[in-house]
């Protein structure tokens, strides 16, 4: 039987630390841009829960994405395991 290592990848701490804080900024760069806009109340309110959608999407997209690359490769390794026993298994000097 053969096995296929694979290379598990993680993210350094180093990466997850930057990710975070771009993030933090760039929601901080906005929430501030709207609180000082020149523009009534309502349509602060109106980019506020325009922005805040938008970020639940993101989050919500970026997890779709994940759980089908991870279940991508649940359905790869059971295949390949059906293949390995089925291998195992053949006798070619088996009459037919």
């Amino acid at each position: 039987m053969s096995e296929t290592a694979q290379v598990k990848q993680q993210g350094t701490a180093a990466f997850y630390g930057q990710a975070v804080a771009s993030f933090g900024v760039a929601m901080g760069a906005v929430a501030l841009g709207i609180y000082f806009l020149d523009a009534d109340s309502w349509v602060r309110g109106f980019l506020a829960i325009g922005v805040l959608y938008l970020v639940t999407s993101c989050f919500t997209l970026a997890k779709v994405i994940r759980d089908r690359q991870e279940a991508g490769r649940i359905v790869s390794r059971v295949d390949q395991a059906r293949l390995e026993k089925i291998l195992a298994e053949h006798d070619p000097f088996q009459k037919l």
